[in-house]
């Protein structure tokens, strides 16, 4: 058994003496034995909530990049595509997980993309070459298309900018293009193109990591603030409802980390409604390869999502102004295996294998613990997207025979299908391990990450629908070797039911699921115990859980 520390011993017995005083165990004899296990033990209360969830926080991201696009949703003359081009496979696939919103076209293509090559007649569109990634362009999907397929596809656009090669008159000539009815120059150009009714997008992107020196059109951090800011208030004057989000540092890793967010907000925070984060995670350097590192760098998410929160009530405060920004995190997955000079480099060919990571069973678990950061923190952060969605970095593969689920697909999944209404705010009292300073990260030029402390072994979160009297659990078992048990005391709204339990899990951490081999990772049943006020879920060892219940 492990030493429980004085100070928690002590408030561990206060708190359970009162429950027992109020006769919520069975005795003392429960209470030893409950004072003996290593259990988590968590209060869910519906009436204590962080916020109400919005949707757009399960978003996701598609770029030209690879074969994201072309034969990822895009691939004319298929026996799966659609007399329009688009992958009927696929597009039923997304539709069906319900993912909320997607960003495009980027990512690094879109800091040299001009939009106009993009629109219009397809045989006068022009192929050219994209600098980003060093591939053949053939542009003969475009706005119009990626406005179309979302429609299909049943998901809301984020549009990215190009802030590198354009300028704030070309980007607000794209918000004409769109949402201008008729009567102006770019409104008249899109009715000429075949699309007569406005596509009124609500969400933009003013730019892409604008920070990075590997950016197209990279810039210093007042620069570009001002830009943004000046493409702000034409947009608004096209279309006051846009919700504009500013371009933040590409991450931790970054020398200008932070003090670029605050740069660039003193320019424009008054013009804009949120800011951007970025990160990816890998069982690399930064852990060292160690396992019970890597499933604890969601702890690093959530830092680094509270580092900019402070930043932005910092820059709020001096300039004494009444709004305060939310986030967009809105790219965030695992990428380490393929990416480098190497695996980053397109050739000049059209639509070549690109960072099409193959994820396995420790991946999916990280990223379970990455939706849990989210979670908590879904009061500021209200939009995020998955990088990316098919192919490249992605939950979903193609070939021309059909759809693959990668391993990440199912804790993504769970989150789209049971997380509703309100998220609540959980303080969790459980066992944990500690975790020092991390290795040097990519790119970072050999520079350390902070230590992420206390690390618990059970990482927990909660939503609670009202309306549709339910509410979901979801539970990263970090413990590489031991089942760990979860007690829940629920307060306000007892469950009748527990309608599903799924649990990802295995014995081999490195599984990957491929076309061949499509199902060596897939969701198991977890036994439930029976739903009331206490219950006790038994949650493997290297486990990712989602459990949905009636209240």
């Amino acid at each position: 058994m492990a030493k429980i520390p004085r100070r928690r011993f002590l408030k561990q017995t206060a708190v359970t003496s009162i429950a027992l005083a109020a006769g919520s165990w069975r005795g003392r004899a429960g209470f030893a034995q409950r004072m003996e296990s290593t259990a988590t033990r968590v209060v869910v209360d519906p009436s204590r909530q962080i916020s109400t969830l919005d949707r757009r926080l399960f978003g996701s991201f598609l770029e030209q990049l690879g074969r994201a696009i072309y034969t990822g949703i895009y691939e004319p003359g298929s026996p799966r595509a659609d007399s329009s081009g688009f992958r009927t496979d696929v597009t039923d696939e997304i539709r069906s997980m319900g993912v909320p919103i997607v960003r495009w076209p980027g990512g690094n293509f879109v800091s040299g993309y001009h939009w106009l090559d993009g629109v219009g007649p397809k045989r006068d569109r022009p192929r050219v070459l994209d600098r980003a990634w060093n591939t053949l362009e053939t542009n003969q999907f475009g706005t119009n298309e990626f406005l179309t397929w979302c429609k299909l596809a049943n998901t809301e656009p984020l549009m990215g900018m190009n802030f590198g090669t354009g300028s704030a008159e070309m980007a607000a000539a794209l918000v004409e293009y769109c949402n201008v009815d008729k009567g102006t120059r770019w409104s008249d150009l899109r009715r000429q193109h075949g699309y007569e009714a406005p596509h009124n997008v609500k969400y933009w992107c003013l730019g892409n990591e604008m920070d990075g020196p590997w950016q197209i059109g990279h810039m210093v951090a007042a620069e570009y603030g001002r830009k943004a800011a000046d493409a702000a208030r034409q947009m608004r004057v096209i279309d006051p409802s846009l919700k504009l989000i500013a371009c933040g540092s590409s991450g931790p890793f970054m020398t200008t980390y932070l003090d670029w967010d605050r740069q660039v907000l003193e320019e424009c925070y008054n013009e804009v409604d949120a800011i951007s984060l970025h990160r990816y995670f890998g069982n690399s350097e930064e852990t060292g390869g160690d396992t019970t590192r890597y499933l604890a760098m969601n702890l690093a998410m959530d830092r680094q999502i509270e580092e900019i929160i402070d930043v932005c009530d910092l820059v709020r405060g001096l300039k004494r102004a009444q709004k305060r920004l939310w986030l967009s995190f809105d790219e965030w997955n695992v990428w380490y295996r393929a990416r480098g000079p190497i695996a980053d480099n397109g050739h000049r060919q059209e639509a070549p294998h690109l960072l099409e990571e193959p994820y396995n069973l420790e991946d999916a678990l990280l990223v379970g613990g990455l939706i849990n950061s989210l979670l908590r923190h879904s009061d500021r952060v209200r939009l995020a997207c998955l990088a990316q969605l098919v192919n490249v970095i992605a939950p979903l593969m193609t070939n021309e025979n059909g759809v693959l689920r990668n391993t990440i697909y199912y804790p993504y999944a769970w989150a789209l299908q049971s997380a509703r209404g309100n998220v609540l705010s959980l303080v969790p009292e459980g066992p944990a391990y500690e975790v020092g300073r991390l290795g040097r990260p990519l790119g970072a030029g050999g520079t350390t990450m902070p230590g992420l402390g206390r690390v618990p072994y059970l990482d927990v979160t909660a939503t609670s629908d009202p309306e549709g009297k339910t509410a979901a659990l979801f539970v990263l078992n970090r413990d590489l070797e031991k089942p760990r048990e979860l007690v829940i005391d629920w307060q306000g709204a007892t469950p009748t039911k527990v309608t599903s339990a799924q649990v990802l899990t295995g014995t081999d951490l490195k599984a990957v699921n491929t076309f061949d081999t499509p199902k060596r990772v897939v969701p198991q049943s977890l036994e439930p115990p029976k739903a009331g006020a206490h219950m006790t879920f038994q949650l493997p060892a290297r486990s990712y859980t989602a459990i949905t219940l009636a209240t």
